[in-house]
Protein backbone atom coordinates (compact mmCIF):
# COMPACT_ATOMS: atom_id res chain seq x y z
CA UNK A 1 0.00 0.00 0.00
CA UNK A 2 1.32 3.46 -0.90
CA UNK A 3 2.08 5.87 1.97
CA UNK A 4 -0.44 8.56 2.85
CA UNK A 5 2.14 11.36 2.46
CA UNK A 6 5.46 11.04 0.64
CA UNK A 7 8.37 13.36 -0.11
CA UNK A 8 10.71 12.15 -2.86
CA UNK A 9 14.11 13.87 -3.13
CA UNK A 10 12.52 17.26 -2.47
CA UNK A 11 14.69 20.38 -2.79
CA UNK A 12 13.81 24.06 -2.52
CA UNK A 13 15.71 27.34 -2.32
CA UNK A 14 14.78 30.99 -2.23
CA UNK A 15 16.70 33.57 -4.27
CA UNK A 16 20.05 32.38 -2.95
CA UNK A 17 22.50 29.69 -4.09
CA UNK A 18 21.95 27.63 -0.92
CA UNK A 19 19.27 24.97 -0.86
CA UNK A 20 16.98 25.49 2.15
CA UNK A 21 15.60 21.98 1.65
CA UNK A 22 18.05 19.63 0.01
CA UNK A 23 17.09 16.16 -1.25
CA UNK A 24 14.59 15.39 1.53
CA UNK A 25 12.75 12.05 1.37
CA UNK A 26 10.35 10.38 3.81
CA UNK A 27 7.00 8.62 3.87
CA UNK A 28 4.21 8.92 6.43
CA UNK A 29 1.38 6.48 7.03
CA UNK A 30 -2.16 7.68 7.68
CA UNK A 31 -2.81 8.45 11.34
CA UNK A 32 0.85 8.89 12.29
CA UNK A 33 2.09 11.86 14.32
CA UNK A 34 5.47 13.10 13.03
CA UNK A 35 7.70 15.79 14.44
CA UNK A 36 10.17 17.84 12.40
CA UNK A 37 13.05 18.99 14.60
CA UNK A 38 16.42 20.62 14.05
CA UNK A 39 18.38 23.80 14.79
CA UNK A 40 17.39 27.29 13.65
CA UNK A 41 17.71 27.54 9.87
CA UNK A 42 17.39 23.80 9.36
CA UNK A 43 14.37 24.28 7.06
CA UNK A 44 11.50 23.16 9.30
CA UNK A 45 8.97 25.85 8.35
CA UNK A 46 9.91 25.71 4.67
CA UNK A 47 9.29 21.96 4.68
CA UNK A 48 5.85 22.47 6.25
CA UNK A 49 4.99 25.02 3.55
CA UNK A 50 6.05 22.52 0.89
CA UNK A 51 3.80 19.87 2.47
CA UNK A 52 0.91 22.34 2.34
CA UNK A 53 1.58 23.20 -1.30
CA UNK A 54 2.05 26.90 -0.46
CA UNK A 55 5.34 26.57 -2.31
CA UNK A 56 6.26 23.79 -4.73
CA UNK A 57 9.53 21.84 -4.88
CA UNK A 58 12.06 22.97 -7.45
CA UNK A 59 13.33 19.42 -7.51
CA UNK A 60 11.57 16.23 -6.47
CA UNK A 61 7.91 15.69 -5.65
CA UNK A 62 5.46 15.56 -2.75
CA UNK A 63 2.56 13.14 -3.03
CA UNK A 64 -0.64 13.06 -0.98
CA UNK A 65 -2.45 9.76 -1.35
CA UNK A 66 -0.38 9.05 -4.51
CA UNK A 67 -1.31 12.39 -6.12
CA UNK A 68 1.38 15.02 -6.65
CA UNK A 69 0.60 18.28 -4.85
CA UNK A 70 1.77 20.14 -7.95
CA UNK A 71 -1.13 18.63 -9.89
CA UNK A 72 -3.74 19.76 -7.34
CA UNK A 73 -5.48 23.13 -7.04
CA UNK A 74 -5.29 25.16 -3.82
CA UNK A 75 -8.94 24.34 -3.14
CA UNK A 76 -8.30 20.60 -3.58
CA UNK A 77 -5.35 20.73 -1.20
CA UNK A 78 -7.22 22.84 1.37
CA UNK A 79 -10.00 20.25 1.48
CA UNK A 80 -7.48 17.68 2.71
CA UNK A 81 -4.68 19.66 4.39
CA UNK A 82 -4.92 22.28 7.14
CA UNK A 83 -1.97 24.26 8.49
CA UNK A 84 -1.64 26.10 11.78
CA UNK A 85 1.10 28.70 11.25
CA UNK A 86 3.42 29.84 14.01
CA UNK A 87 2.04 33.38 14.13
CA UNK A 88 -1.53 34.50 13.44
CA UNK A 89 -2.50 38.17 13.64
CA UNK A 90 -6.14 39.23 13.92
CA UNK A 91 -6.75 42.59 12.26
CA UNK A 92 -10.49 42.65 12.88
CA UNK A 93 -12.62 42.12 15.95
CA UNK A 94 -13.93 38.66 14.97
CA UNK A 95 -15.73 36.42 17.42
CA UNK A 96 -14.14 33.04 18.04
CA UNK A 97 -16.93 31.35 16.04
CA UNK A 98 -16.32 33.67 13.08
CA UNK A 99 -12.64 32.75 13.15
CA UNK A 100 -13.43 29.03 13.23
CA UNK A 101 -15.90 29.39 10.35
CA UNK A 102 -13.03 30.64 8.19
CA UNK A 103 -12.03 26.97 7.98
CA UNK A 104 -15.06 26.31 5.76
CA UNK A 105 -13.72 28.57 2.96
CA UNK A 106 -12.54 25.66 0.72
CA UNK A 107 -16.09 24.29 0.68
CA UNK A 108 -18.04 27.48 0.01
CA UNK A 109 -19.45 28.57 -3.33
CA UNK A 110 -18.93 31.83 -5.19
CA UNK A 111 -21.03 33.83 -2.70
CA UNK A 112 -18.94 32.42 0.19
CA UNK A 113 -21.82 32.40 2.67
CA UNK A 114 -21.83 29.81 5.44
CA UNK A 115 -24.94 27.71 5.88
CA UNK A 116 -26.36 25.86 8.86
CA UNK A 117 -24.23 22.81 8.06
CA UNK A 118 -21.05 24.90 8.12
CA UNK A 119 -21.99 26.40 11.49
CA UNK A 120 -22.74 22.92 12.82
CA UNK A 121 -19.30 21.66 11.72
CA UNK A 122 -17.60 24.71 13.25
CA UNK A 123 -19.38 24.36 16.58
CA UNK A 124 -18.59 20.64 16.65
CA UNK A 125 -14.90 21.42 16.09
CA UNK A 126 -15.01 23.97 18.90
CA UNK A 127 -16.57 21.42 21.21
CA UNK A 128 -13.76 18.97 20.40
CA UNK A 129 -11.12 21.55 21.26
CA UNK A 130 -12.78 22.92 24.37
CA UNK A 131 -13.31 26.32 22.79
CA UNK A 132 -17.10 26.35 22.29
CA UNK A 133 -17.49 28.40 25.45
CA UNK A 134 -15.66 31.24 23.68
CA UNK A 135 -17.89 31.17 20.58
CA UNK A 136 -19.38 34.65 21.05
CA UNK A 137 -16.30 36.30 22.55
CA UNK A 138 -13.93 38.50 20.59
CA UNK A 139 -10.84 36.49 19.75
CA UNK A 140 -8.71 39.48 20.80
CA UNK A 141 -9.99 39.06 24.37
CA UNK A 142 -8.79 35.46 24.69
CA UNK A 143 -5.56 34.28 26.29
CA UNK A 144 -2.83 32.82 24.07
CA UNK A 145 -3.81 29.29 25.06
CA UNK A 146 -7.49 29.95 24.35
CA UNK A 147 -6.63 31.48 20.97
CA UNK A 148 -4.59 28.39 20.10
CA UNK A 149 -7.56 26.14 20.81
CA UNK A 150 -9.71 28.34 18.56
CA UNK A 151 -7.10 28.11 15.79
CA UNK A 152 -6.95 24.32 16.10
CA UNK A 153 -10.75 24.31 15.85
CA UNK A 154 -10.51 26.43 12.68
CA UNK A 155 -8.11 23.89 11.19
CA UNK A 156 -10.43 21.01 12.13
CA UNK A 157 -13.36 22.82 10.52
CA UNK A 158 -11.61 22.25 7.18
CA UNK A 159 -12.19 18.54 7.92
CA UNK A 160 -8.61 17.73 6.86
CA UNK A 161 -6.91 14.37 6.78
CA UNK A 162 -3.52 16.04 7.30
CA UNK A 163 -2.86 18.66 9.97
CA UNK A 164 0.38 20.68 9.81
CA UNK A 165 1.54 22.55 12.91
CA UNK A 166 4.34 25.12 13.03
CA UNK A 167 5.58 25.57 16.62
CA UNK A 168 2.06 25.12 18.08
CA UNK A 169 3.21 25.62 21.68
CA UNK A 170 5.34 28.73 21.14
CA UNK A 171 4.47 31.52 23.60
CA UNK A 172 2.30 29.19 25.70
CA UNK A 173 2.86 28.48 29.37
CA UNK A 174 3.48 24.89 30.46
CA UNK A 175 -0.15 24.15 31.26
CA UNK A 176 -1.38 25.23 27.82
CA UNK A 177 1.52 23.45 26.10
CA UNK A 178 0.38 20.16 27.60
CA UNK A 179 -3.29 20.88 26.82
CA UNK A 180 -2.60 21.61 23.15
CA UNK A 181 -0.33 18.59 22.73
CA UNK A 182 -2.78 16.25 24.47
CA UNK A 183 -5.53 17.55 22.19
CA UNK A 184 -3.53 17.00 19.00
CA UNK A 185 -2.39 13.54 20.13
CA UNK A 186 -5.99 12.55 20.88
CA UNK A 187 -7.13 13.70 17.43
CA UNK A 188 -4.41 11.57 15.85
CA UNK A 189 -5.15 8.48 17.91
CA UNK A 190 -8.95 8.63 18.04
CA UNK A 191 -9.80 10.00 14.59
CA UNK A 192 -6.88 8.79 12.50
CA UNK A 193 -5.79 12.35 11.70
CA UNK A 194 -2.27 12.49 10.28
CA UNK A 195 -0.21 15.20 12.01
CA UNK A 196 3.14 16.76 11.12
CA UNK A 197 4.54 19.25 13.63
CA UNK A 198 7.62 21.46 13.39
CA UNK A 199 9.04 22.19 16.83
CA UNK A 200 12.13 23.55 18.56
CA UNK A 201 11.12 21.70 21.72
CA UNK A 202 12.84 18.32 21.38
CA UNK A 203 11.49 16.96 24.65
CA UNK A 204 7.91 17.86 23.73
CA UNK A 205 8.29 16.20 20.33
CA UNK A 206 9.85 13.12 21.94
CA UNK A 207 6.93 12.77 24.32
CA UNK A 208 4.12 13.00 21.76
CA UNK A 209 5.35 12.09 18.27
CA UNK A 210 5.37 8.59 16.78
CA UNK A 211 8.27 9.43 14.46
CA UNK A 212 10.81 12.25 14.18
CA UNK A 213 12.52 13.83 11.18
CA UNK A 214 15.77 15.51 12.21
CA UNK A 215 17.00 18.18 9.81
CA UNK A 216 20.39 19.84 9.60
CA UNK A 217 21.06 22.53 6.99
CA UNK A 218 18.08 21.40 4.93
CA UNK A 219 19.05 17.73 4.79
CA UNK A 220 17.62 14.73 6.63
CA UNK A 221 20.21 13.82 9.23
CA UNK A 222 18.15 11.05 10.83
CA UNK A 223 14.54 9.82 10.92
CA UNK A 224 12.59 7.18 12.80
CA UNK A 225 11.15 6.55 16.25
CA UNK A 226 12.18 9.04 18.96
CA UNK A 227 14.41 6.53 20.74
CA UNK A 228 16.31 5.89 17.50
CA UNK A 229 16.74 9.54 16.53
CA UNK A 230 17.38 11.10 19.92
CA UNK A 231 20.68 9.66 20.99
CA UNK A 232 23.66 11.56 22.30
CA UNK A 233 25.92 10.98 19.31
CA UNK A 234 23.36 12.20 16.76
CA UNK A 235 22.19 15.22 18.74
CA UNK A 236 25.72 16.35 19.55
CA UNK A 237 26.57 16.32 15.84
CA UNK A 238 23.45 18.24 14.84
CA UNK A 239 23.21 20.79 17.63
CA UNK A 240 26.97 21.00 18.34
CA UNK A 241 26.36 20.99 22.08
CA UNK A 242 27.21 18.71 24.99
CA UNK A 243 23.88 17.00 25.67
CA UNK A 244 22.74 14.34 28.08
CA UNK A 245 20.13 11.85 26.82
CA UNK A 246 18.26 9.65 29.28
CA UNK A 247 14.66 8.49 29.76
CA UNK A 248 11.75 10.45 31.13
CA UNK A 249 10.92 8.56 34.36
CA UNK A 250 7.19 8.98 33.82
CA UNK A 251 6.77 8.20 30.11
CA UNK A 252 9.95 6.35 29.15
CA UNK A 253 10.45 8.68 26.18
CA UNK A 254 13.91 10.13 25.52
CA UNK A 255 14.76 13.19 27.60
CA UNK A 256 17.40 15.71 26.57
CA UNK A 257 19.30 17.94 28.97
CA UNK A 258 21.85 20.57 28.03
CA UNK A 259 24.97 19.56 29.95
CA UNK A 260 27.25 22.49 29.05
CA UNK A 261 26.43 25.99 27.83
CA UNK A 262 30.11 26.69 27.31
CA UNK A 263 30.49 24.11 24.55
CA UNK A 264 27.46 25.20 22.53
CA UNK A 265 28.04 27.11 19.30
Amino acid sequence: MAPFLEAIEVSYRYKTPRWVIDGVSFSIEEGEFWGIIGPNGAGKTTLLNLLDGIILPQEGEIRLKEQALGDMSRREIARQVAILPQEVTFYFNFTALEVVLQGRAPFLGALRLEGDKDVEIARHSMAKTGSLQFADQSVTELSEGEKQRVLVARALTQQPRLLLLDEPTANLDLNYQVEVMELVKALSQQEGLTVVMASHDINLAAGYCDKLLLLKEGRVFCQGKPEAVLNQRVLTQVYECDLLVDKNPLTGSPRITLSSRVNCK
